[in-house]
């Protein structure tokens, strides 16, 4: 059996495809043109390079592939999915039949589509469990009295808003809240809150209470630091077992480094 990968942008995809291969599967990638880095042409078994909006020159592809289940992993940007795609036929048909326009509803309809053609959506974290962190602190310092309130009163902002397709990213400092992400993704949430309080923030980057695991997994690396320290954040807060840390051996060295604090709660 060959598995298809739908390859966003980021490390995401490479490390599917490493811990795929690794696992013996070969690997056909369905890489989006104004997302992924062509560098995945040189792990993959075989590639087709699609635009955004190419349902049916995706799925043509994978059947004449024989895959049978396909990951999705890398983020698409929300402007390129919603303001910029030239959806063909056959994205077109699904946009209409949309209930509303947002992410969730856009990549359900597409798992539904796959489905259609006896091409399963299966779990993007599959290949990579070792990298979703378990409940406790995972550095060496842990979050102080006042970040810990900021991480619960994140949690409590997240569990009022968790009906709402917003971003996954609430930026807290001293019980109020400094910013939550929207369209533009989890650093530049982290950026504008620096703008506005520029010491001591917590940012909680959470799953969705019934997160889909297919697609839109929360994912963490070493740039979010980096933006958390130049932004003046010092303590980030994960959900533990669905979201996938980038180099975390790196990550939690940087953020030793840094003197910051990360929770997986």
């Amino acid at each position: 059996m060959k598995l298809g990968l739908i390859a966003g942008n980021g490390r995401f995809p490479f490390m599917v495809l490493e811990g795929a291969r690794a696992s013996g599967a070969q690997v056909a990638v369905a890489a989006i043109r104004e997302e992924t880095d062509p560098a995945i042409e040189k792990l993959a078994d075989s590639v087709k390079w699609i635009g955004i909006g190419q349902l049916g020159r995706m799925i043509r592809f994978f059947k004449d592939e024989g895959v049978e289940k396909a990951i999705m992993a890398g983020q698409v940007k929300h402007v390129q999915i919603f303001s910029r795609a030239v959806p063909d036929a056959r994205m077109l048909k699904v946009l209409l039949r949309l209930p509303r326009r947002n992410t969730d509803s856009l990549i359900g309809a597409i798992a539904n589509e796959l489905q259609s053609e006896g091409i399963e959506l299966v779990d993007s974290t599959y290949f990579l469990q070792n990298d979703l962190p378990k409940p406790g602190v995972l550095t060496r310092r842990q979050p102080d009295k006042h970040e810990q309130e900021d991480v619960e009163y994140g949690l409590e902002i997240a569990r009022g808003f968790a009906h709402l397709d917003l971003g996954q990213t609430i930026v807290v400092r001293g019980k109020a809240c400094v910013a939550i992400e929207a369209m533009e993704g989890t650093d530049e949430t982290v950026r504008r809150a620096g703008l506005l309080v520029k010491r001591k923030l917590t940012v909680v980057k959470l799953a969705k209470p019934n997160q889909d695991m297919r697609f839109d997994v929360p994912v963490v690396g070493v740039p979010t630091l980096r933006t958390m320290v130049e932004a003046g954040a010092t303590c980030l807060c994960l959900t533990a077992g669905k979201t996938l840390m980038f180099d975390r051996e790196e990550m939690l060295r940087f953020a030793n480094e840094n003197k910051l604090a990360i929770v997986a709660v």
